[in-house]
């Protein structure tokens, strides 16, 4: 009897993990499935598919962006205005004489040392990361608009700069772009140093100071990481549109806070992670797509992003809640195990 009735109990945490872990794949398996029912003529086409891909490829790079100082606690507020002045900046260097590869190559430059601006502001003179990630953004805002002149940057783009955003056999190139990055900063943040670093100052400040770890310098390299690959997003973003403006960038700030936050409930629940966060963009891709294939109008994007945004807030912070608990409750058990009187 003792085995039947405890059966049930352990079951529930198990079903429980499997849910918190594996829940955005869940989800997006259903989406698909269930608009592949509704739209079964359109939906799930190769064209579809590598619309989706290419499209959203960008908001992926953008998203993995901001995800790189969010695992510091950090936020990157700049990363839409950085890509907003780099897509336009890929298109009018090239305009002004410069090879597409040497735009291309100063248009990441710029973005990492917008980044590195960004680290210094937090780090050294302690401006709250909010705050100076929003005064950098407005700032890189001001200067696109001062380069354009509001109006579209227009140049002859060579077939190799073109090529960035081409396909590679049948797979958009954008698709492979975030597949590469994703795997390069899956490996930094579960195998070296310095992902580590980088968690345990989102942690706890104090621990890391202890360890001698640098916020200072793990911090600022995070942004610098984060400027970098906002730019490349850019980059890839100009060889799509082919034409430069400066209104163009800020769409992608909210959707990208948005994945890295519903990401942190996924994968490893209670932080935000890689995986988490591609998965988080792919559930709102296929859904936003899906709602626009059934009729929805224009202004339901912005809705469903936004109501994301909030439910992806709530359940990292109930996540993190979560984890918390374990760990406080696993401490108190280890320390009244170890001040516990040995029996005969």
């Amino acid at each position: 009897m003792s085995e039947n009735s405890s059966a049930p109990h352990g079951l529930g945490p198990i079903v429980t993990r499997a849910i918190s872990v594996w829940g955005l794949l869940v989800l997006l398996l259903l989406l698909v499935v269930i608009f592949s029912l509704l739209k079964p003529d359109t939906f799930l086409t190769y064209f579809n598919i590598r619309s989706i891909l290419s499209n959203k490829s960008v908001q992926a790079m953008v998203a993995l962006s901001v995800f790189i100082p969010m695992t510091a606690n950090q936020f990157d507020l700049s990363a839409g205005f950085n890509i907003g002045i780099s897509q336009v900046l890929a298109i009018g260097l090239q305009g002004q004489g410069m090879p597409w590869w040497g735009a291309a190559l100063a248009v990441v430059l710029l973005g990492a040392v917008v980044g590195l601006i960004n680290g210094l502001l937090v780090t050294r003179i302690r401006i709250d990361s909010f705050i100076a990630t929003l005064g950098t953004g407005t700032v890189l805002y001001g200067l696109n608009a001062w380069y354009t002149g509001g109006q579209q940057v227009l140049a002859n783009l060579p077939p190799e700069f073109l090529a960035i955003s081409g396909n590679l056999w049948i797979i958009p190139a954008p698709a492979i772009y975030v597949f590469v990055i994703a795997m390069a900063l899956w490996l930094v943040f579960e195998y070296l140093p310095l992902g580590r670093y980088l968690y345990v100052l989102g942690a706890s400040p104090r621990a890391a100071e202890l360890n001698g770890i640098s916020a200072k310098r793990y911090i600022t390299l995070g942004f610098i990481a984060a400027g970098a690959l906002a730019a490349f997003a850019g980059v890839v973003l100009q060889s799509q549109l082919q034409v430069g403006q400066s209104s163009v960038g800020q769409e992608y700030l909210l959707p990208s806070f948005t994945a890295a936050l519903l990401g942190a409930t996924s994968i490893r629940p209670g932080r935000v992670n890689v995986w988490g966060t591609v998965l988080a963009v792919a559930v709102l891709a296929v859904a936003v797509a899906g709602l626009n294939q059934l009729g929805a109008p224009f202004f339901v994007e912005p809705l469903f992003n936004g109501s994301m945004l909030i439910l992806a807030v709530g359940l990292a912070v109930q996540a993190a809640h979560r984890r918390s608990k374990r760990g406080t409750e696993a401490d108190r058990a280890a320390s009244a195990a170890a001040t516990a009187p040995v029996g005969d």
